[in-house]
């Protein structure tokens, strides 16, 4: 059994509320320090860099937090770049805009840029990803897959995530795009792995002991294929349906936590 986490994530399922109340974004602040947090936005996930630091810069600085700072890292060329790591070294959280979770892998994996990232989680800074940035949090990241589909055999590509979140394996905007199917099919790959889908303006807040609280509005389902007693993952074809039996399924909403390490949920109260 692996350390599952070794620092504080905050890991959101897209959409999050941008102009009421926005309690997840308000809890990111609170979390990464309020008025005296230095936030560092990695926008590297994408294209449209700029339209999005405008809009996240905005938000943080109303809800309170005066340093803000957006990086992005459009190369592996930057990931190398001195003044990014030393921006990055001061922060006391990062946050991780939406777009494509491979841009994030691609461009920073390995890169001293990344290095000075998982020092600073291992530190105690506050990491924090949406949508594409949320999926790239764990050792196993969905790439892409088929949405709103019955669970079958490849539903989904996957490859190596940031981790920073061992033995687990992330999906958003999950019940908005019909996404359970593939997450089961990456389940069922190694039912070892937990999946966790997250639905959009809902987040997780994983602390460094292995366990999780569920904020927003909406739910999180976790699916533990331990102790699953029959697949046929491994018999079929492409796109051919799976079959799983006695496998076991978590529906968590706001207020509610989940042991990762006991594999148990935790109920209010």
């Amino acid at each position: 059994m692996g350390e599952k986490v070794k620092g504080k994530l905050i890991i959101i399922g897209g959409g999050e509320d941008k102009k009421g109340k926005c309690v997840i974004l308000r809890t990111v602040a609170e979390l990464m320090g309020g008025e005296s947090a230095s936030l560092v936005i990695v926008t590297t996930a994408t294209l449209k860099s700029e339209a999005v630091e405008k809009e996240y810069i905005r938000i943080f600085k109303h809800l309170g937090i005066k340093e803000v700072k957006p990086v992005n890292i459009d190369s592996r060329e930057k990931a190398a770049d001195q003044k990014i790591i030393d921006i990055i070294k001061e922060a006391t959280g990062i946050f991780f805009t939406g777009g494509d979770q491979l841009r994030i892998t691609s461009l920073l994996g390995g890169t001293p840029v990344y290095e000075a990232l998982y020092r600073c989680y291992e530190s105690g800074v506050v990491i924090a990803g949406t949508s594409a940035g949320a999926s790239a949090m764990s050792d196993n990241m969905i790439v892409e897959g088929k949405s709103d589909d019955s669970p079958k055999k490849d539903a989904v590509n996957m490859a190596p995530g940031m981790g920073f979140l061992e033995e687990v394996v992330i999906d958003q905007h999950f019940a908005q795009r019909g996404r359970i199917g593939r997450l089961l099919d990456a389940v069922a790959r190694n039912p070892y792995i937990l999946g966790v889908g997250i639905d959009e303006d809902t987040a997780i807040i994983v602390e460094p002991e292995g366990i999780f609280r569920v904020v927003g509005s909406r739910t999180v389902i976790v699916i533990d294929g331990r102790g699953i007693t029959f697949t046929n993952v491994s018999e079929l074809n492409e796109n051919e349906p799976l079959a799983l039996t006695d496998i076991c399924l978590h529906v968590l909403p706001s207020g509610f936590s989940f042991d990762l390490k006991k594999r148990r949920p935790l109920i209010p109260g």
